[in-house]
């Protein structure tokens, strides 16, 4: 739709120009930015225009460019980039899983970044399921210079708020390469057969044992669990059941959320059991 309170439009080509003037927002793919109005926003400032790499593979892990779109993520997951997937991470599977809990089209897959999607910081949103089910750090520009690396799993604080200060700029995720060597599943589940996800469950276990579960769509906030190995149904069930933030609204009661999240918890359970 049209947006007519935008009187300016400028491209960030350096740090300097990530300065924001009064009335001026931050633009990535802008899929959301444009689909209703915004009456206090008077001025674009595209970040495209920074030259970010959409994806490097470091000795760290993978780092994932805020403004790389969710086509480019999966497309390296399916090993269509000049960017090889690692033989060990086999997480990357389910980056394409995680994508299509976005219930979007594959024209905005092509325009919606990565980065877009973890600042709307919607519950539902696709890439924040995803990077807090590998911890992931964002690295965050704070206006004057500054740099803070914080986990994505603390970045939102509810649906559709999150901790990013005025001029702050989501820069990069990183995904260790330990989570990415893990074994990852991915549950979700609509009230339609084409509805927006009402819960998200990850489960993952690494080398050392460790197992990690994650809560989003059906909390506020992305909620995680970690253990030292797979924990037993009640342990688990009793953990998932007093997960703080479940909500009600048009597409799930609170109480179906937290029913179905304990199901697909168990079922996450029982899978990495087997792959024990």
């Amino acid at each position: 739709m049209d947006v007519p309170t935008i009187e300016t439009f400028r491209v960030a080509r350096t740090r300097d120009d990530l300065e924001l003037a009064p009335g001026e927002t931050f633009l990535a793919g802008g899929t959301w930015l444009m689909s209703e109005p915004q009456p206090e926003t008077t001025g674009l400032v595209d970040l495209t225009g920074m030259g970010w790499p959409d994806l490097e593979i470091t000795r760290h892990g993978l780092r994932i460019s805020a403004t790389c779109t969710i086509a480019r993520l999966v497309d390296f997951a399916r090993g269509g980039t000049p960017i090889a997937v690692p033989e060990t991470w086999l997480a990357v599977d389910t980056f394409e899983p995680a994508a299509d809990a976005l219930l979007a089209s594959f024209k905005i897959w092509n325009t919606a970044t990565v980065g877009g999607n973890i600042c709307r910081s919607f519950a539902a949103a696709a890439m924040v399921a995803l990077t807090v089910a590998l911890d992931g750090i964002a690295e965050v520009w704070a206006p004057g210079g500054g740099i803070r690396h914080v986990p994505v799993a603390e970045i939102v604080t509810g649906n559709g708020t999150n901790n990013l200060a005025r001029g702050e700029v989501l820069r990069a995720i990183d995904l260790p390469a330990r989570a990415l060597e893990s074994r990852l599943v991915l549950r979700k589940i609509a009230l339609a057969e084409y509805g927006r996800s009402g819960a998200v469950v990850t489960g993952r276990t690494d080398a050392d044992g460790t197992t990690v579960f994650g809560i989003t769509a059906a909390t506020q906030a992305p909620v995680v669990f970690r253990f030292d190995g797979v924990p037993d149904v009640r342990i688990l069930e009793s953990a998932v059941r007093t997960a703080p933030g479940y909500y009600s609204d048009p597409l799930g009661a609170a109480d179906w959320r937290r029913s179905v999240s304990i199901v697909l918890a168990e079922r996450i359970r029982r899978e990495l059991v087997g792959a024990a």
